[in-house]
């Protein structure tokens, strides 16, 4: 059964009814007010294509608001980029279905150069070449109206939303700041054992894209430090010949050998344990 939630991806049920509940109210009014700027401007086949693609930003906005697919640049970067190679697409290649794909295919590769991935850009891609009469009479234009102004729009709509909130405040940054200032219940506290710059070439070491901050990586790695920490090792699990460690890394890392372990003249539950402890270039041994 593991292997087969594995295969399939099935995410763990991490966050709480709360989440959830922002989440679900978040993506109602961002979409709400994209479709009563939209139905200006657009109707029928035009107006649904281009709100889609708001529809699967609102998902990053609302549901994972502190992802780095989700911050404001990639946001407005991603969907503008997108919306003028799709344009420029539609004018250049008289096939449509080869103009679609090339337009999606173009904006993924562009996305990535820039730094600003948001996978729904590749929907306003999508929408400039098939978006019909509407959107092709547009031109450019449509870079500006209703691409750009539908983005400020929901970028607004994610501020106002998120921000009661300090542990998922939009963007990113305002929740680090309000917890460097203010010391509030951001998920994101205590000091790190291994330093950014560690978790930052980690990350950039793997050579794909990683849906993860190195914030968030340190978040993760502090939390699992301290759960590893909590863990002790009772006197009956110490074994000679076996190494054990403090949990610290770098220069702080000691590791201890197990020599020996015996019992005292005195009371025979209770025992004298040797070791020998390693630390970087020295090397002690204590009883």
């Amino acid at each position: 059964m593991k292997q087969i939630i594995n295969i399939f991806g099935v995410q763990s049920a991490s966050s709480g009814h709360v989440e959830k509940l922002i989440s679900t109210v978040g993506g109602f009014l961002g979409i709400w007010c994209i479709f009563l700027v939209t139905s200006h401007f657009f109707h029928g086949i035009s107006a649904a294509l281009i709100v889609a693609s708001m529809g699967a930003s609102a998902v990053l906005l609302f549901a994972v608001p502190n992802g780095p697919l989700s911050q404001p640049w990639p946001v407005m970067c991603g969907h503008l980029v997108s919306a003028f190679i799709g344009v420029s697409c539609y004018k250049l290649i008289p096939d449509m279905f080869l103009a679609a794909a090339i337009a999606v295919g173009l904006s993924i590769g562009v996305m990535h150069y820039l730094r600003c991935i948001h996978p729904p850009g590749g929907a306003s891609a999508l929408a400039a070449v098939v978006g019909g009469a509407e959107v092709h009479a547009l031109g450019y234009n449509f870079v500006l109206m209703p691409v750009l102004l539908n983005v400020l729009v929901i970028l607004t709509v994610a501020v106002l939303v998120n921000y009661p909130f300090s542990w998922r405040r939009y963007p990113v940054a305002l929740c680090y700041k309000a917890e460097k200032l203010a010391e509030g219940d951001c998920r994101f506290r205590g000091e790190s054992v291994l330093p950014r710059s560690d978790l930052k070439y980690a990350l950039q070491s793997i050579g794909s894209f990683a849906d993860v901050t190195e914030e968030e990586l340190e978040a993760i790695y502090r939390i699992a430090s301290k759960h590893n920490q909590q863990t002790r090792l009772t006197s009956e699990d110490i074994r000679p010949g076996h190494y054990y460690s403090h949990g610290r890394l770098g220069e702080e890392l000691i590791v201890r050998m197990i020599i020996d372990r015996k019992s005292t003249r005195l009371n025979s539950s209770h025992r004298c344990i040797s070791y020998a402890v390693f630390c970087l270039k020295k090397k002690t041994t204590l009883t």
